[in-house]
């Protein structure tokens, strides 16, 4: 079992920055495929971005592209998401989760991934 935390959310106004951090458990941390996944109320799911085993793939939604960037430590077994130039649409609840595959590239489905935290709320102020 992988065990994983959220954390750093917090409240911004729009155009400010957040970065939050994902801490993990697991000895095989740097083959993990990790995902960040936001969700709204009454929203659907929505990946946000991911990045596969030792950085070796990495996907972010449109809506995120080019203001969000995933970055990883396997050292420290932690993936971080830097938020930049925040929108009130960006306000949600924010989960990383794992996908224990090594052998795939990461993607944006959440049913790849079995391993989920418990989320850190974003809210973005206009």
């Amino acid at each position: 079992q992988v065990q994983l935390v959220e954390s750093g959310g917090g409240l911004v106004q729009a155009g400010g920055s957040l970065r939050l951090s994902c801490a993990a458990s697991g000895r095989t941390f740097s083959t993990y495929n990790i995902g960040w996944f936001r969700q709204a109320p009454g929203k659907e799911r929505e990946g946000v971005s991911c990045m596969g085993n030792s950085g070796g793939s990495t996907t972010y939604a449109d809506s995120v592209k080019g203001r969000f960037t995933i970055s990883r430590d396997d050292a420290k077994n932690t993936v971080y998401l830097q938020m930049n130039s925040l929108k009130p649409e960006d306000t949600a609840v924010y989960y990383c989760a794992a996908d224990l595959n090594e052998f795939r590239l990461c993607e944006l489905s959440s049913y790849n991934y079995d391993y989920w935290g418990q989320g850190t709320q974003v809210t973005v102020s206009s």
